[in-house]
């Protein structure tokens, strides 16, 4: 019998990302100026506050203070009547120095050897339903938001947009897990106040169907926009007025969206969020290497849907063990325990090991902390980073590595396909 299956995110003006945006800046600037940088940096948004906390090592010193504004400034909250705006926000950093108790777990003489940042487990998915490896429905509420993103920005098209939003799809799928069709589509967006909220609802309601529903379907292959329907349900604004938002409406946290940021539900989570963590910290950069394995995986012809799973013991560099899970989908005579070793001896899942096969220690993470960490585009880009001193840096850097088919190859000669 058909199920349906609901996946959600949120835009780069909802509270929580605001925060993870932030935290994820100061890495960047950090890694940009010091790559040896260890840092856990945590923030929280409020009505017209933000606190920083966290911990760092680094011989770099920063004005965390500008680098939030910037941040805050990108995003959209430019206007006083937001009730957070990023000219006259309070800046408060708590930020010191890490204790030596966790670096000495880590750094190593042979940088090998170098210790795991924490203990855990970490899962990496993929699924062969959409182009981008992702789950259909995850993938979809990440487009309706980047979409409407780039709506409030273009002065000629829905100009009433606040910057705070979420989206929210179904999808029905057979009993072969194959999707079937769109059951029901929300989107929540923030507005500018109108004068009758009749009126309000009615035109964005129309502008959501009539010019976001279009540009989206615009970007998918015949096959997806198939699964749009005269029978799918919109729900816009299903509460009615959304004129507060933002930090004003929510406080926000860094890490509270650690479902947005992986796979909607789909696969697994191990529970540690991303942003505001150094590569060093494998709740990180271990969900990273496992989607990068789960990915080519799925793309080398093993199984339509992998999950991987990796743990690690605090300061020790080799893994408890690696789990593989093919859901019944496996295209190899072998079972998940058997396919799980031959995947073990391709890829080394030391955390250094790591950082360097996906280049981790460069400023990359910003980007990340919207819209997803995994499913995004792999590719080269120039960041310019502005020190303390006016001493700005511009760097080439190459962003959501993990996201790279490179390993195809390898694991189809491995599996002898």
């Amino acid at each position: 019998m058909p199920y349906l299956f609901t996946s959600e995110s949120v835009s780069e003006g909802h509270p929580d990302k605001i925060s993870d945006q932030i935290s994820d800046a100061i890495i960047d600037h950090f890694l940009a100026f010091d790559p040896d940088s260890k840092v856990a940096c945590e923030t929280l948004v409020t009505t017209g506050q933000v606190i920083l906390a966290g911990e760092v090592k680094s011989n770099i010193y920063l004005d965390v203070q500008k680098i939030a504004r910037e941040v805050i400034n990108r995003i959209g909250y430019t206007k006083g009547e937001y009730m957070f705006d990023s000219s006259s926000c309070g800046v408060l950093s708590a930020i010191h120095e890490q204790s030596p108790d966790i670096n000495q777990g880590v750094d190593r003489e042979i940088p090998e050897e170098q210790g795991a940042g924490d203990q855990g487990m970490m899962f990496g998915y993929a699924t062969s339903e959409t182009e981008n490896y992702m789950p259909l429905g995850l993938d979809l509420s990440h487009r309706l938001l980047k979409e409407l993103s780039n709506l409030r920005r273009e002065a000629d098209q829905i100009r009433y947009l606040r910057p705070d939003s979420k989206a929210q799809v179904t999808i029905q799928y057979s009993d072969d897990n194959i999707p079937e069709r769109i059951d029901s589509i929300v989107v929540s967006t923030q507005h500018d106040e109108f004068d009758h909220e009749e009126a309000m609802l009615a035109k964005i309601k129309e502008d959501i169907i009539g010019i976001l529903i279009p540009r989206v379907k615009a970007q998918l292959p015949d096959h997806l926009r198939k699964l749009f329907t005269k029978d799918t349900v919109y729900h816009i604004n299903p509460t009615g007025k959304f004129v507060i938002g933002g930090p004003h409406g929510d406080t926000g946290l860094t890490g509270r969206k650690i479902i947005v940021d992986t796979y909607g539900g789909k696969g697994a989570h191990g529970g540690g969020a991303f942003s505001g963590k150094d590569p060093s910290k494998v709740d990180r950069s271990a969900a990273y290497a496992t989607r990068h394995i789960a990915k080519n995986m799925v793309a080398a012809g093993i199984a339509d849907e992998v999950l991987v799973q990796v743990s690690y013991a605090i300061g020790v560099a080799k893994p408890m063990g690696l789990y593989v899970n093919t859901y019944g989908t496996s295209k190899v005579n072998m079972n998940d325990g058997e396919i799980a070793k031959k995947i073990e001896s391709l890829f080394d899942m030391r955390p250094y090991a790591i950082e360097q096969r996906l280049k981790l220690r460069n400023p990359i993470y910003e980007e990340t902390a919207a819209y997803g960490h995994m499913g995004r585009k792999n590719e080269v880009v120039k960041k310019t980073f502005n020190s303390p001193d006016n001493n700005p840096i511009s760097l080439e850097v190459e962003l959501f590595t993990w996201e790279k088919l490179d390993y195809v190859e390898k694991i189809q000669s491995e599996f002898g396909i």
